[in-house]
C-alpha cells in the first residue's frame, strides 16, 4: 500500500486529533458535577448518570473497534466527534434528568467510537511509509502526551472561565440576560467544548486521508463487525505478548480505579472542607495529566536507556507501584506533600508505560484488527478499574482501601520480570508481503 502521507506529517496530524478530542473533556471536568447539582440533580442521580456513561462506553468498546476495522477510521472518528458535539450541547442546556441521561449515553458512545481508530490510522500510515518494522514509540508518545496536555489545559480553563464570569457580576448577568437564563457561567465550558468538537470533526475529515475501501453493505457490516471483535478477543487470549499487554492494562486499571475513587475525599480531608478539597483535587488532576504527558515523552528515551521496551515497561510499573505504596503508607495521616508525590509518581509511571505497550501491540496485529485490539485493551482497563474501585469502596478506610491497586500493579510488574523482547510475529491472518510497504494492506 502506497503511503498517503509521510510518517512525519502523519505524526503531526495524529497529535492534533488527540489534542482536539481530549481538550473538550478537560473543559467540562471541573464543572460537570457542579452544573448538574445546580440544575437540581441529586448526588445519587449524578453517580447513576456517570455509571450510564461508563457502561455505555464499555459495552460499545468491541463493536465500535470492529466497526472501525470494517468501514474505516475516518468515518468512525467523525461520528465520535458529532456525538460529542450533541452530548456537550445537551448537557450545557438541559434541565431534565432524562436529557442528561441521554447526553451521557451519547457521550459514552462517542468515547467508545474514539477508542483506537486514530492510533490505528497513525500506525497504518507509518507502516505504509516506512514499513512494518518502523519505530512507533516516539509518535505514540507524542500522541499520548498531546492528550494529557489537552486535558491539563482544558481542566485549568474549564475551572477558570466560570470563576472569572462569577467575579464580574455584570458580565455574568449580561450572559444570563442574553441567553434568557439558559446559559449560566457553568455551561460556558461545555459549549466551548462543543465548538472545539466541531473543529475536531473538520480536522478528521480533512487531515486523515485513507485509501479507498470497497463499499460494504449493511448486511456485510453486521456480519463482519462481530467476526472482527471475536478475532480481537482470540488474539488477546492466545498470543502470549498480547495477553501480557492486556493484563498490564488491567493492572493500570486497578491503579486508576483506587486513585480516582479515593483522591477526592483524601483532598477534602487534607483541607478540612469539601469546597477547598475540590480546588485541591482540580489542581491534582491537572498535575496528574501533566505528569502523564511527561511520562509519555520520556518513554522512548527510557526504552533506549534500558535497551529494551520490556525493561522500560518494568521500570514504569515499579514507579507506579512506588507511588501507590506512598499513597497507601500516608493514607492514615494528614500530610499532603508525600501523598502528592505519590500521586504524581503513579501518573508518570502510567504515562511511561503506555507508548511501549502500544508499540508491542501494533507489532503483533495487522491493520484488519488493530482498532479491535486497542478496544480490547481499553475494555480491560475500564472493567478492572471499575472492579478495583468497587473493592476499594467496601474495604475499611485508610491504607487498606489502596490495596487493590497495590496488588494489581504488583502482579502487572511480575509479568515483565526475566523476559526478553519478543520479535514481531506476523498475525495469522496476514499474508506474506514481497515489499515492506505491502505488509499492511488496509488502514485501521
Amino acid at each position: 500500500m502506497a503511503a498517503l502521507l509521510d510518517a512525519r506529517a502523519a505524526r503531526r496530524r495524529f497529535v492534533a486529533v488527540n489534542f482536539l478530542f481530549w481538550f473538550p473533556t478537560g473543559l467540562y471536568i471541573p464543572v460537570q458535577v457542579l452544573l448538574l447539582a445546580d440544575r437540581g440533580v441529586s448526588v445519587a442521580t449524578i453517580a447513576a448518570l456517570f455509571a450510564v456513561h461508563s457502561l455505555t462506553a464499555a459495552g460499545l468498546e468491541l463493536p465500535t473497534g470492529g466497526l472501525s476495522d470494517v468501514i474505516g477510521r475516518r468515518a468512525v472518528l467523525a461520528a465520535s466527534g458529532v456525538l460529542s458535539v450533541v452530548a456537550l450541547a445537551m448537557t450545557a442546556l438541559a434541565t431534565a434528568t432524562w436529557v442528561f441521561a441521554l447526553a451521557m449515553v451519547l457521550k459514552g458512545a462517542g468515547r467508545a467510537l474514539n477508542s483506537g481508530p486514530a492510533e490505528a490510522w497513525y500506525v497504518d500510515t507509518v507502516h505504509a511509509d516506512l514499513g512494518p518494522d518502523a519505530d512507533l514509540r516516539d509518535g505514540l508518545a507524542r500522541g499520548s502526551a498531546a492528550s494529557s496536555v489537552a486535558l491539563a489545559l482544558g481542566t485549568i480553563l474549564g475551572g477558570l472561565v466560570p470563576w472569572l464570569l462569577g467575579l464580574g457580576p455584570d458580565l455574568g448577568a449580561s450572559l444570563q440576560r442574553a441567553t434568557g437564563g439558559v446559559v449560566p457561567p457553568l455551561s460556558v465550558p461545555l459549549l466551548a467544548g462543543a465548538a472545539c468538537s466541531v473543529l475536531y470533526v473538520v480536522h478528521v475529515l480533512i487531515a486523515l486521508p485513507e485509501p479507498a475501501r470497497p463499499s460494504v453493505g449493511l448486511r456485510a457490516v453486521l456480519a463482519d463487525v462481530p467476526r472482527t471483535a471475536r478475532a480481537g478477543v482470540r488474539l488477546a487470549t492466545r498470543d502470549v505478548m498480547v495477553r501480557r499487554i492486556m493484563l498490564t492494562m488491567a493492572a493500570a486499571g486497578s491503579a486508576l480505579g483506587v486513585v480516582e475513587l479515593l483522591t477526592p475525599s483524601r483532598a477534602a480531608d487534607a483541607t478540612g472542607a469539601a469546597s477547598s478539597g475540590a480546588v485541591l483535587y482540580a489542581g491534582l488532576a491537572c498535575a496528574g495529566f501533566t505528569a502523564t504527558a511527561l511520562g509519555n515523552r520520556l518513554s522512548p528515551w527510557t526504552a533506549r536507556v534500558a535497551r529494551s521496551g520490556e525493561r522500560a515497561i518494568l521500570v514504569a510499573e515499579l514507579i507506579v507501584l512506588l507511588g501507590l505504596a506512598v499513597l497507601c503508607a500516608t493514607a492514615a495521616t494528614r500530610t499532603v506533600g508525600p501523598a502528592v508525590a505519590g500521586y504524581i509518581l503513579v501518573y508518570i509511571g502510567l504515562g511511561l508505560a503506555s507508548p511501549c505497550l502500544n508499540d508491542f501491540l501494533h507489532r503483533r496485529t495487522d491493520s484488519s484488527g488493530r482498532a479491535t485490539a486497542l478496544s480490547v485493551q481499553s475494555l480491560a482497563l475500564q472493567l478492572v478499574g471499575a472492579l478495583s474501585g468497587l473493592v476499594a469502596g467496601v474495604l475499611p478506610g485508610g491504607p487498606a482501601a489502596w490495596l487493590p491497586g497495590v496488588v494489581g500493579v504488583s502482579a502487572g510488574a511480575l509479568l515483565w520480570l526475566r523476559t526478553r523482547e519478543t520479535p514481531k510475529a506476523p498475525p495469522a491472518t496476514e499474508a506474506p508481503a514481497t515489499d515492506a510497504r505491502d505488509a499492511v494492506e488496509t488502514p485501521r
